[in-house]
């Protein structure tokens, strides 16, 4: 059991660099986020169409020690009121990751704070504990650029994993499908922008109801490839506003579903929904839906449902409250972690 197990208030400095964001935030008891700094990436990426590992690590490496500072100058923390360290070890790229997991190391080790490693995934859902009073049990969507799955969260520390895709990630069918129809990195809110523009018109196949929880996306980006491949060699006018409605539908219709009946299946009725794609405002409104038949639905604030620190600081606290031990300062990234 850890120190700081029955602290009444704790203050966590977390760091977050698991892809093109690196971010660092105060946050005090798990719920009220002192401050949150993210350096993006995204303009340096979107001209490749996507992340570069390689160059991702070295603004990781030439932004982090500023960010940090800011972080703390923003909150008017000093390393006295800071009582733990925690920083994302996995999952994510792995150059990237190690920037972010070897200068925390290096802070708790200079400050003589204790350091948790956390779960990029448990990060994404605890985003929704942020300014909110939602506890468990529940049951948890999370789909963002590297994981589609639905969890019953048991405790804060405790998941059950109860569906997950069999090939692509949601976010990266976006991504891919943004790509084919010409549209800039990343490709989530392009779609959903030019979304707007266009029906839904294209019948896009959707995955079989074999009775087994699963999602796959690879079906649904591969139509729409093919759609676009066609068009081309006919000669004809590329409806990319209707090809992106229609992707986009068929894309949040089978989080819905599987939710819904997931939901219906384990009789649990609160909901809520994590990762990038969380922030899509068709996949809130569809969820919003699910209020009319009794569900309880939360969501996290937009800044929070991106890449950021403030997740991973919110994670923290509930992994210290649990009593779990600190990371050894051996504490190493890795490219993939479980769900679980």
């Amino acid at each position: 059991m850890n120190d700081l197990f029955e602290k009444q208030n704790i203050t966590v400095l977390a760091i977050e660099s698991s892809c093109d964001e690196t971010a660092c935030a105060i946050v005090k008891d798990g719920r009220q986020v002192l401050s949150s700094v993210i350096a993006t990436q995204i303009e340096i990426h979107r001209r490749f169409g996507g992340v570069v590992p390689e160059i991702a690590s070295r603004n990781h490496t030439l932004a982090i020690e500023s960010v940090v500072k800011e972080a703390m100058s923003r909150a008017a923390v000093s390393k006295d009121d800071v009582d733990a360290i925690a920083v994302t070890y996995g999952a994510g790229l792995l150059g990237a990751l190690l920037v972010g997991v070897n200068f925390a190391k290096g802070l708790a080790y200079a400050w003589g704070k204790p350091l948790f490693g956390i779960s990029h995934i448990k990060g994404h859902i605890a985003a929704n504990y942020i300014d909110s009073a939602l506890e468990p049990p529940y049951l948890c969507l999370l789909a963002s650029g590297g994981h589609t799955a639905v969890v019953k969260v048991e405790d804060y520390e405790r998941l059950t994993l109860l569906a997950e895709s069999r090939d692509d990630a949601a976010g990266e069918a976006f991504d891919k499908v943004a790509r084919v129809l010409g549209l800039p990195y990343p490709g989530g809110p392009e779609i959903e922008k030019l979304a707007r523009e266009g029906k839904p018109v294209f019948d896009i196949p959707k995955v079989k109801n074999t009775g087994e929880p699963y999602f796959s996306y690879s079906g649904v980006k591969t139509f729409v490839i093919n759609l676009v491949h066609k068009l081309e060699q006919k000669g004809e006018v590329i409806p990319k506003a209707d090809i992106a409605a229609s992707f986009q539908q068929a894309a949040v219709d089978q989080l819905v579903d599987m939710t819904q009946l997931l939901s219906k299946r384990t009789g649990v009725k609160k909901l809520a929904v994590a990762g990038g794609v969380s922030a899509n405002s068709l996949l809130r409104s569809r969820f919003d839906d699910m209020k009319k038949c009794g569900c309880e639905v939360f969501y996290p604030q937009l800044r929070y449902c991106t890449d950021n620190a403030a997740m991973i600081g919110a994670a923290a606290y509930f992994l210290i409250k649990s009593g779990a031990d600190e990371s050894p300062l051996s504490l190493d990234a890795k490219a993939t972690v479980g769900i679980q």
